[in-house]
């Protein structure tokens, strides 16, 4: 018998049973990020950079709220997560891509292009390794404070820095700088290297710091309407400056658990405590939070 066979009763009412609203709302959400992925390359391609800029800034907005609105309500899907997997592949590898061609990179012929593909294809190479390691047991408790790599929405914000410098009116990056910049990104996005996550589960805000939270997030908010260009360039410079900080936090708690375990009585190995020798495998966290979990 398959899946598809209606002859058995009990298949009609699984395939045909009622799909509660709280199921739809992270998908309607993650489909509104993919319209607005594709919105930014027609926009590129019609050479209307600040609003394609802007289509990808809504596109990691919404990516960054479909998942925890998903465990929110409790409407996390496999279906959500692997429409989530393919909208970040579309938003932020192959639409960032194109961007940087038709606004420079076609500059340089051949080599532009290639230099637009590897980044888009550096996008769906993290998102297929995160898929095929996902359900690791074996990964330290501290791990899920980072992500492998550069998760691929800050990708997509960072490769974009030439762009914000030409918008800020700092002069025009020779476009191969730009190349060579979009090459880095890229590898920075399939690399090993722990960047923080933001993500983990016991961070916790004290009352006395919610309603200034709030506030910093509405002046970040306001900030980033009134000087687009302003924030995103100190914020994507600011992050690469922040890389090593990641890096160091999880070298410093990987040599601090290797310890603990050997005053313990115990030998480490690499299913039970990280090591240095280990330390390129900081976790299987990405950026589609909470969607099977």
């Amino acid at each position: 018998m398959t899946p598809y066979d209606l002859r058995d009763p009990d298949v009609r009412r699984r395939r045909f049973r009622p799909i509660p609203v709280r199921m739809l709302v992270p998908n309607v959400i993650t489909l509104l990020a993919i319209c607005a992925g594709l919105t930014s390359i027609r926009l590129s391609i019609e050479g209307r950079m600040t609003l394609a800029v802007y289509a990808i800034v809504f596109a990691a907005a919404l990516d960054g709220i479909d998942g925890r609105i998903a465990r929110m309500i409790k409407g996390q899907s496999k279906f959500g997560a692997e429409l989530d997997s393919l909208a970040d592949f579309v938003n932020f590898g192959v639409a960032p891509g194109l961007m940087l061609y038709f606004w420079q990179l076609h500059e340089l012929g051949n080599a532009g292009w290639i230099a637009a593909m590897v980044f888009a294809i550096s996008g769906g190479l993290r998102l297929a390794r995160f898929n095929a390691t996902m359900d690791d047991p074996n990964k330290p408790a501290f791990a899920a404070n980072f992500f492998t790599g550069v998760p691929a929405p800050a990708g997509a914000i960072t490769v974009l820095l030439p762009i914000y410098i030409a918008f800020l009116e700092l002069g025009r990056i020779p476009a191969a700088v730009t190349a060579a910049y979009t090459l880095l990104i890229a590898f920075l996005m399939v690399s090993r290297l722990p960047v923080f996550s933001g993500k983990t589960k016991r961070m916790r805000v004290p009352p006395e710091l919610v309603l200034p939270a709030f506030v910093a997030v509405i002046v970040f908010i306001a900030l980033l309407i009134a000087y687009p260009w302003h924030v995103l360039s100190i914020g994507t410079v600011l992050y690469l400056l922040c890389l090593p900080l990641g890096y160091k936090s999880y070298r410093d708690q990987a040599r601090a658990m290797a310890a603990a375990a050997l005053a313990g009585g115990e030998v480490p190995s690499p299913t039970s405590a990280p090591t240095l020798s280990n330390l390129s495998e900081p976790a299987h966290e990405d950026d589609r939070p909470g969607r099977l979990h």
